[in-house]
Order: structure tokens, then sequence, then C-alpha cells
């Protein structure tokens, strides 16, 4: 089965990209090619210039630092506090204790998490956990951050919360490519938007919405 055809898209830096499409289109397939969860058949897979489909497995990691990612489900560590998933991060990149004990408060502190340093995932919301995960993808200063459906667990006003943090980190610089179901989101945002259709590019709108194609 193929998962996306013919995809020729290119995001310069510090863009903001709503990735649409129903389910099945190939929006998931697509961010994983991007952080090299997956690997493509066919074509080529450039970040900053290098070709991730010819990287060695050892370099995967170093390309992964500049790439920040976001779940839905936020995979956090379930027996580590809020600072600590965080500090994780940055703890398997060999970061400095001092460097560590620096960044991450400051990173749960952009994402207004001060008061939770100490909870547990079991002890925040959905909301509070979805933060804690982007402080995660964002502390290692990636250049770009990838959120694969990242307010489909949370209540509207919670989701607004994640995108308004999203929209801030991109402002800072940061190039953000999110996959999303929420029309509302994306009609509001008026931010670039491409289309995937049965695994291929069906719009790509530089300032669009959700609803104009045929998904």
């Amino acid at each position: 089965m193929v998962a996306l055809s013919g995809v020729n898209l290119r995001v310069e830096r510090g863009e903001f990209v709503f990735l649409v499409g129903a389910s099945g289109a190939g929006k998931s397939t697509l961010l994983k090619l991007l952080y090299r969860e997956e690997t493509a058949t066919r074509g080529q897979i450039l970040f900053n210039g290098r070709n991730l489909g010819r990287l060695h497995p050892s370099l995967v990691p170093h390309v992964r630092r500049k790439i920040g990612v976001v779940f839905q489900d936020c995979k956090l560590l379930p027996n580590k506090t809020a600072l600590e998933n965080v500090a994780f991060a940055l703890e398997v990149t060999g970061a400095s204790g001092r460097e560590i004990r620096r960044r991450v408060p400051a990173v749960l502190e952009l994402v207004g998490l001060s008061n939770r340093l100490r909870a547990c995932p079991h002890e925040l919301s959905s909301g509070e956990q979805q933060r804690v995960a982007l402080a995660r993808a964002i502390v290692n200063n990636p250049a770009a951050v990838i959120a694969d459906e990242p307010t489909g667990n949370l209540d509207p006003d919670t989701a607004w919360g994640i995108v308004g943090l999203l929209d801030e980190i991109n402002r800072r610089g940061r190039t953000v490519i999110m996959a999303t179901h929420a029309q509302g989101i994306v009609n509001r945002l008026n931010r670039r938007v491409v289309a995937l259709v049965e695994g291929r590019i069906n719009r790509d709108d530089r300032q669009g919405g959700y609803g104009h194609g045929p998904f």
C-alpha cells in the first residue's frame, strides 16, 4: 500500500504550516518522514540541506535534536515529574547539569507551568500534559517543531492555548508544521494550509482555510 505519492513540498525557515486532510490521507506518514521515523521508498526528504533518507542511523539522533516533535498522546514518562520529563530531553544529548537547571525551568515558564514543576503526568490535566510535551519539544532550541494532532484530545479552550503557544514559538523564529482536524483553528489563524487527499497534495494555500478541499 502506498501512503504518499508524488508529494513535492518545500517549507521555508520560519513558516507556520497546517497539514490537513481526512484520516488516512497521509498526514502522519508525511510528518514521520520529516523526523526520520520512516524513510521514503522513492524521492528525497531534505532538512537543512541534508538528505534524511541517506543519513546513517548513528546520525539520526543528532538531526532530531533540531526537530521538536509533539504527539497527540503526549508520550510523557509516567513516573517522572514535569521538570524531569523536560530535563530528560537534554540529558540524552549530554547537556551539563548547569545547562539543564537553567533551561528547563525557563521553558516550563514559557508554556505556563512554572507552578507545576514537581507534578507527575497523572497529576496534570490533559492540557497541562500537552504543555509539558511542548516544553520538551522546544527545550533543545530546535529549528522546527512538528506537531501531530496536538489538540486532538483537548477541549476547545485548552486547544486554543496550545495553538497560541505554537504561534508564539513560530513568532520567535521556529518553523512549525502542525497536522490537525481542527477546522476552527485553521480557519482563524489563516496560515499556510497544505491539504492531502489519498496520499497526494490536493491544495497548497499560502493563507488558507480548512474547508476548501473535498475531504
